[in-house]
């Protein structure tokens, strides 16, 4: 037997790596045997020709199922990882949070729209207020919803009113853009004026591109008036307009016969003419009124009332015109009234402007019944578009 079997110091790498495969081998005990059979041969050279091919081929062959499975082991590591569904929960929730905050987002800037609209707006770092009211359309007393052309009586007298209990409202400016309308209405309109101004709170009128009749009937007690110079203004008076159409209904056969108990019940109807009783006393009411509008005019102008008389003859000045006449302060634009009211109120730095019947369709729509069209809302005016008495303007 040679050394390299009998001395273990003498036994290469290749062969302790047979024997320990050998050893390892779970079909073998600690000792490797050999049947006495002899099968697998006796002699050294048949068992040094088998353990210089075979278990090295083993080994190598074990090597590779090792990285196979490996690999495997590894790839069921990476489906299996417990950090992967945690993670895509984290971007899920990443994912929502950035809708959650869109959709604040959206929300904050529609309220933001909403109450600008509805009069919140302006200066909000500070606590002293003025107050917007517009004046649009013609002046007549009711209640019709906003944006139809028509400023009522009740609501720019309410706006005024409720403005002039706002602790924190320290001005009021009226923007006016209004061919005038009702006296009666005006009138309403006046005296809320006059109590707001009672109780320490300045009126401004800002006048955009008309100002006239009643219009004018209310910025006359105001504390200052500004315009722009191509403004149309004055138009100072009181018309009483009648109809006749007893004509006409003679030629389409149309006949009326009436009971009345005066002989003035009936006056202004349109199935007659006046009398000329009829015509005196229309005369003596138009001049009542056109008497109250003078002295608004005076008073609130500090002028006299014959001069206030000899510039009240029912013609239009441009804004001009008007400052040269004294009928307006000065000239200016919107916010040009805005600084102004805020001067005249004691109001430190830029104000919180509140706009108190903004137009918009946010207003109309929550001002307006449901289902209430233009076509409705025209015949809540008929009463004073088509007065059975005649339209009193001013």
């Amino acid at each position: 037997m040679s050394d390299r079997n009998i001395n273990p110091e003498g036994t290469n790498s290749k062969d302790l790596s047979v024997d320990d495969n050998l050893q390892s081998s779970p079909h073998n005990g600690s000792d490797y045997s050999v049947p006495d059979n002899g099968t697998y041969g006796t002699s050294d050279n048949s068992f040094d020709s088998s353990a210089s091919d075979g278990p090295e081929k083993m080994t190598d062959h074990g090597t590779h199922a090792e990285i196979s499975e490996n690999k495997e082991v590894k790839n069921k590591n990476l489906s299996m990882n417990p950090n992967s569904y945690p993670q895509k929960r984290r971007y899920r929730w990443i994912t929502y949070l950035l809708v959650v905050l869109a959709l604040i987002t959206i929300i904050l800037m529609s309220l933001t729209v909403i109450s600008s609209n509805l009069g919140i707006g302006g200066g909000l770092g500070n606590p002293d207020k003025v107050a917007v009211i517009y004046v649009q359309g013609t002046i007549f007393s009711g209640n019709v919803a906003d944006g139809l052309g028509y400023a009522t009586s009740e609501e720019i007298a309410g706006d005024v009113h409720s403005a002039a209990a706002d602790n924190g409202v320290k001005a009021i400016v009226l923007r006016i853009d209004s061919p005038g309308g009702s006296p009666a209405a005006a009138q309403e309109i006046v005296e809320e004026i006059k109590k707001a101004q009672a109780k320490g709170i300045p009126v401004v009128v800002s006048m955009g591109d008309l100002a006239t009749s009643a219009a004018y009937y209310i910025s006359a007690p105001t504390d200052y008036i500004i315009a722009s110079p191509s403004t149309n203004t004055g138009s100072i008076g009181v018309i009483w307009v009648f109809q006749n159409m007893s004509l006409s209904y003679k030629e389409t056969g149309v006949d009326y016969y009436i009971a009345r108990s005066g002989e003035m019940k009936d006056m202004g109807g349109t199935w007659r003419g006046l009398t000329d009783q009829e015509k005196e006393y229309a005369d003596s009411v138009v001049m009542d009124s056109y008497e109250n509008f003078i002295t608004e005019v005076s008073e609130g102008r500090n002028m006299s009332k014959s001069k206030v008389k000899s510039l009240a003859d029912g013609r239009i000045y441009t804004g001009t015109k008007a400052k040269e006449l004294g009928l307006v302060d000065g000239f200016g634009n919107f916010y040009d009234a805005i600084d102004k009211a805020a001067e005249l109120g004691g109001i430190s730095g830029e104000p919180k402007v509140e706009y108190m019947n903004k137009a918009s369709l946010s207003r109309l729509l929550l001002s307006s019944d449901s289902g209430r069209s233009n076509e409705t809302a025209e015949k809540l005016v008929s009463s004073f578009e088509e007065s059975p008495y005649g339209k009193l303007i001013a």
